[in-house]
């Protein structure tokens, strides 16, 4: 099955502000988020409201893991919406989630605040990926009960193999199936000297014959009810070589910890962790693009360039505060089979993998588990 990539899929007008738009967004200090709405917004606010409320278009979520600014995100509600075919919601996290992995927050209250992306209803929330599904499936805050399809992306960076267990895009199309709701989750593999900005459009570009084909079978039922997509898009995207099923493989790059002197990070540190709090590991990324196009969104450092810190709230005098940076280091391939996810990428493929919530153990590993448990039953009789 190949893939044929239409050249300048979005509207001009669209692609020519989308700098100045998301600059505009990023512009406003914190004190413009408590003023009311001016005159001027109130026939958008009208539109958007008649849109969540149309029933005549499928309903499509979309979500991500490095927030709502991410251009993967932009491009990819502006193409749904510029097809006049969906009818498009946005929930996605307000700041960079990336690999925070299927985490969820308790304990504290989220805030969710709308946010401007022409054609579509949109919210940011201050929680995970997880929470923006979580939240947007159960009914408080949109109108309807449930979306037709649940799109996670597209993100900055391969989920292979090990990696889909820290992707939060990945966990946004989980938390889809968890609660029955077809989903596909999209990554672009992002190499940092290689890829540019307009790879995101042209990855939009081979990723909507395969919405397409979602929607179109989900309406029919025949789309699968027992998995969810994970769909990884070549660093090149206009050159790929075609869509290709494959199987999840053991892949993951090297973690290598390295010890950090403390004079690199600002006071503000446990201020900045203390507002990532969730279930599960936090991970930061730190390293900003100080580019034009850096500035006009939040996320730009690459998932190979992780930051977790050792941060208290306190600072005692009788303790040591230790800072350690996580580096994921990736290492040569060995031979592997053509059929795996990292494999078919890295051979210009757009790789397709079926990812099941089935907890089903393969019948060796069930017969080894079965023995070792038997043995140890034995001995304590």
């Amino acid at each position: 099955m190949t893939t044929t990539t239409r050249k300048n899929m979005l509207p001009p007008g669209l692609v020519n502000n989308l700098q100045e738009v998301l600059l505009s967004r990023k512009g406003g200090n914190s004190d413009k988020k408590d003023e009311q709405p001016k005159p001027e917004d109130s026939t958008e606010t009208s539109t958007s409201a008649s849109d969540e409320n149309d029933n005549s278009k499928p309903v499509v979520l979309v979500t991500n893991g490095e927030g709502i600014d991410s251009l993967g995100l932009v491009y990819l509600v502006q193409a749904l919406v510029a097809s006049g075919l969906y009818n498009v919601h946005v929930c996605a996290p307000q700041s960079d989630k990336s690999v925070s992995g299927h985490s969820v927050t308790i304990r504290e209250t989220i805030t969710v605040a709308p946010s401007e992306i022409e054609g579509a209803t949109a919210y940011e929330v201050s929680g995970t990926t997880v929470d923006c599904v979580s939240l947007a499936l159960s009914g408080a805050l949109f109108s309807w009960s449930k979306p037709l399809l649940v799109i996670s992306g597209i993100n900055r960076g391969s989920s292979c193999g090990h990696h889909l267990f820290y992707s939060s895009v990945v966990a946004g199309a989980r938390e889809a199936l968890i609660c029955g709701v077809p989903s596909l989750s999209i990554s672009l593999n992002w190499k940092r000297e290689e890829s540019q900005e307009s790879d995101f459009k042209d990855a939009v570009a081979v990723s909507l014959p395969l919405i397409t084909a979602a929607i179109r079978d989900i309406e029919k039922g025949a789309f699968p009810k027992s998995c969810f997509l994970s769909i990884e898009i070549p660093t090149s995207p206009s050159t790929n070589k075609g869509f290709k099923l494959t199987k999840q493989s053991m892949w993951r790059s090297a973690p290598n910890w390295l010890a950090v002197s403390a004079n690199r990070h600002p006071s503000s540190a446990a201020h900045f962790m203390s507002n990532q709090q969730s279930l599960g590991l936090q991970l930061a990324q730190l390293s900003r693009d100080a580019s034009a196009a850096g500035a006009a969104r939040r996320i730009t450092t690459q998932r190979q360039n992780v930051e977790v810190e050792s941060v208290g709230t306190v600072k005692s005098d009788n303790k040591v505060k230790k800072y350690f940076r996580l580096e994921f280091i990736n290492k040569e391939q060995e031979d592997a089979d053509e059929d795996l996810d990292f494999k078919a990428l890295d051979n210009g493929f757009v790789a397709v993998t079926p990812i099941s919530l089935s907890p089903q153990i393969e019948s060796d590993i069930q017969t080894a588990a079965s023995d070792w448990i038997s043995s140890v039953l034995k001995e304590e009789q």
